[in-house]
């Protein structure tokens, strides 16, 4: 898939639902709990469970990226599965610092 920006995906093993704030030029695969994202508006629910090894869990209000690939992702349901593109798990995007006001 070739996610787009503003694009809600959801997973479709829990309830995660995220938004695309950065995209890639190229297709990727997005899952979450080791299976497929799709988008939120195609939903067909929640089947099963996640993967017990891609059970990480995903937090509310948090964003995921992968600057490498240049997607970045905002979590706006949290839920059980880790979210990975490629494979890869995504890691929190940490907080950038604020300049000192010496």
């Amino acid at each position: 898939m070739k996610p787009r920006i503003g694009q809600t995906l959801a997973s479709t093993v829990d309830e995660t639902t995220v938004i695309v704030v950065r995209a890639p030029g190229t297709d990727v695969r997005i899952t979450c709990g080791g299976a497929p994202m799709c988008d939120a508006r195609e939903k067909p629910g929640t089947a099963g469970g996640p993967d017990p090894a891609q059970a990480g869990g995903t937090l509310l209000g948090k964003r995921y990226a992968d600057d490498e690939l240049g997607l970045e992702l905002l979590c706006t349901k949290a839920g059980q599965g880790t979210l990975a593109v490629d494979g890869r798990p995504l890691p929190v995007k940490a907080a950038k610092a604020l300049p000192a006001s010496d």
